[in-house]
């Protein structure tokens, strides 16, 4: 019986038996990026003309200069066979919200019949994957095949096991990106172009403005053997059944706690690869849900960043399954506990510090700060309808505005001191210096604590973009996403901002203003317009959605409407004229996306129909009959007034199961005539609403069924383990 399989797993305990984990002898600063061509390889393996002009497009975003391409091929072949390589493949990102390689040999004919290890410039430079077989919403048909993978030389070659990693962006034969890393680099080049030149007004030296990302990945860790016997799990990602724990998280003694030892091997186990491939892992840590934990890295340059968080989601599943677990990256694995997020902190920085950072040292730097906070919050006011579609996903509506997350209304929380200076600039009409207070400091009244120094702003947990003292904090992004969506949209959003924020300032010096009285004029016009955005009070109350509505902030709930702002005119306005993405880009992207939507919510209701009719009916049934069985051999014992005194529970179950079983049946019925309603609409944005309008709905309301028929069934007859197996680590 499946149940006495569970329970003979999860009581052996050789199965949680820690794995060994080879801890390497040096300290990690010294194998950091041991499986990374990195400066300091790059030094050692290139002719010093080729390493020199690989620093200038590194630093200076300089062309790079395919006569050079080569000798570099050369030295990174050189390096990776020292380390064991034999294959090397183009590491791209697809739509489809992974990763995608394909492996070649380095070899090649000698022309003497045997063979030789070649790697030449053009094999390192360009591929040609087969573009068809990706989603491109309409750009490439079957028929037409042919698409390239290009270096990115931005970032850095590495390797895993005997292979040679080269990200790449990836684009159709006719030039139309198909991946997220091609628009993103195109949106870091114009925040790059735009804040450059708006920070000439305060530092004329400044070469070049660069976009920072902090990531922090939250994920669930279940048993492997217990994930093997959960087909919802398995093909979902997440639990479609399963009533509550008696105790979940509600004693709050989970987050931050002690990490339990398999746990704590695995995370050892995954920060030293980690390390050796150059990502910097920072923090791990116990998160608010049990089995729910989180690592996060220290901030680094944007590109870079997302191809390390792409990488580090591959190697968590993979260092999962060798300590016996399933990694779970769904933004909702469990009802009833915290989803999980990936928050990604923002900032722009030049060569010479921090834009975002205050207080500065004199007025002119707290003129730029609050120039660069205004017209941050410009950009997401202006767009905020678009920065919700850029982190919508079917997976991510579970977990958005469920109490543990931000709600599906994008705000920005300032706090009190930054709101303070901002109101004051606003309401001000005249050119005084701006004054903005530091960390403030505070006394406790233990002689053996030091002082602790106060930030200016708090943290509001409920704010989709809260600013936290450097940075903004963008917390709606899902576990499983690509940051680069939302990177995508509020970078060219920021360029956008800051492009019009130029124009305007220097008509106005044109016009014979003053330059810092030209700059204020125009902050104070943006801190009025996008006043809206601003709210540092509870996300979660259901007076703010009210609140929100008549502010005219995007209050909409469904994801594939959602989707369309981003063939709002001011959002095709804004790509186009930085010269990130087309209209066409955009609509076959919206296309990937309803298909997307739609095949996820349609898999969730095949699976669910599955289980329900043929795991869960048929054991409520056969324990049914056993109570009816009983039923009836107590009537034949007993007296009729004896006989129904003792088996009045019994028939009371076997009618609520009936109940039960009835809504479930005729429920499941439904959902699959909604669905081959759904299926033959022609239209993909139609379809995808008649699934979140018509199909999606049923999921929640049979589970509601099911649940209860799994506190009513006898344990051991249960089909599948339940919550407090899963989401409890032995």
């Amino acid at each position: 019986m499946a149940s006495k399989l569970r329970f003979k797993v999860v009581d052996d305990a050789s199965s949680r038996k820690p794995v060994t984990v080879e801890v390497p002898k040096e300290r990690p600063s010294e194998y950091f990026g041991k499986y990374v061509f990195d400066r300091k390889k790059m030094f050692k393996y290139l002719p010093s003309k080729a390493y020199e002009k690989m620093c200038d497009v590194i630093d200076n975003g300089a062309p790079f200069d395919l006569t050079i391409a080569d000798a570099v091929a050369e030295g990174i072949k050189t390096w990776a066979m020292e380390l064991g390589v034999t294959h090397y493949t183009h590491w791209f990102q697809p739509l489809t919200e992974g990763t995608a390689e394909k492996h070649d040999g380095f070899v090649e004919h000698d022309g003497k019949g045997g063979m030789v290890e070649e790697f030449s410039g053009k094999l390192l430079v360009q591929q040609e994957p087969d573009a068809s077989s990706f989603p491109s919403g309409g750009i490439r048909s079957t028929f037409e095949a042919r698409g390239y993978s290009a270096w990115d030389p931005t970032s850095p070659v590495f390797v895993i096991d005997d292979t040679l990693m080269i990200p790449t962006i990836f684009i159709s034969y006719t030039g139309e990106a198909l991946d997220y890393k091609a628009p993103l680099k195109k949106a870091l080049y114009a925040v790059d172009r735009a804040a450059t030149a708006v920070c000439h007004y305060f530092y004329p030296d400044v070469k070049k403005v660069i976009t920072n990302l902090g990531w922090e990945q939250e994920y669930f860790l279940v048993d492997e053997a217990l994930y093997a016997t959960r087909p919802d799990l398995v093909m979902t990602g997440r639990t479609l059944l399963g009533h509550d724990s008696a105790k979940n998280q509600q004693m709050d003694d989970h987050y931050f706690g002690s990490i339990p030892d398999r746990v704590e091997n695995f995370m050892r186990d995954l920060e030293i690869q980690s390390l050796q491939l150059g990502i910097p892992c920072k923090t791990r840590h116990n998160e608010v849900a049990p089995n729910q934990f989180e690592l996060a890295p220290i901030f680094e340059e944007c590109n870079l960043a997302i191809d390390h968080n792409m990488l580090i989601m591959i190697l968590m599943r993979r260092i999962a399954r060798k300590h016996g677990f399933r990694c779970l990256l769904h933004e909702k694995p469990f009802n009833g506990v915290n989803g999980s997020g990936k928050h990604n902190n923002w900032s722009l920085s030049t060569d010479t510090g921090i834009l975002l950072h205050g207080p500065g040292k004199n007025a002119l730097d707290n003129l730029r700060f609050v120039t660069f906070v205004t017209e941050t919050l410009k950009a997401v006011h202006d767009h905020n309808g678009l920065l919700k579609a850029s982190i919508m996903s079917a997976t991510n509506a579970h977990r958005l505005g469920a109490n543990e997350a931000p709600p599906a209304i994008i705000s920005s929380f300032l706090g009190k001191t930054v709101s303070s200076i901002l109101d004051h600039i606003e309401n001000s009409t005249n050119d005084e210096d701006i004054s903005i207070a530091g960390k403030v400091a505070m006394r406790l009244d233990i002689p053996s604590i030091p002082e602790l120094l106060i930030d200016n702003t708090d943290r509001n947990r409920t704010s989709p973009f809260a600013f936290t003292g450097n940075r903004f904090e963008f917390r709606a992004v899902g576990s499983e996403a690509n940051c680069a969506s939302a990177m995508i949209a509020l970078n060219t959003a920021m360029a956008e901002a800051l492009t019009t924020f130029k124009k305007r300032v220097d008509l106005l010096i044109e016009m014979g203003e003053a330059k810092e009285s030209a700059i204020l004029k125009v902050v104070r016009e943006d801190l009025k317009a996008s006043k809206a955005i601003r709210f540092d009070g509870n996300g979660y109350s259901d007076e703010w959605k009210e609140e929100a509505k008549q502010r005219g902030l995007d209050c909409e709930t469904s994801c594939p409407i959602i989707f369309d702002r981003y063939l709002d005119d001011s959002s095709v306005r804004m790509f186009e004229s930085q010269k990130v993405m087309t209209r066409f880009e955009l609509e076959a992207r919206n296309e990937i996306k309803w298909e997307t939507y739609i095949k996820r919510v349609q898999i969730e209701a095949r699976v669910f129909g599955d289980l329900c009719l043929n795991h869960i009916i048929p054991v409520s049934t056969r324990y049914q009959s056993t109570l009816i069985d009983n039923v009836h051999k107590v009537k034949e014992i007993f007296s009729e007034e004896k006989a129904n005194k003792i088996t009045a529970n019994n028939i009371d179950i076997i009618e609520k199961i009936s109940e039960h079983q009835s809504f479930i049946i005729e429920n499941v019925d439904k959902m699959v005539e909604a669905r081959k309603v759904a299926n033959r609409i022609e239209d993909c944005r139609e379809r995808a609403i008649a699934y979140h309008d018509n199909v999606e709905p049923f999921l929640d309301s049979i589970r509601y069924h099911v649940d209860k028929l799994e506190l009513m069934i006898d344990d051991e007859m249960w089909p599948l383990p339940k919550y407090r197996e899963l989401l409890f680590i032995r």
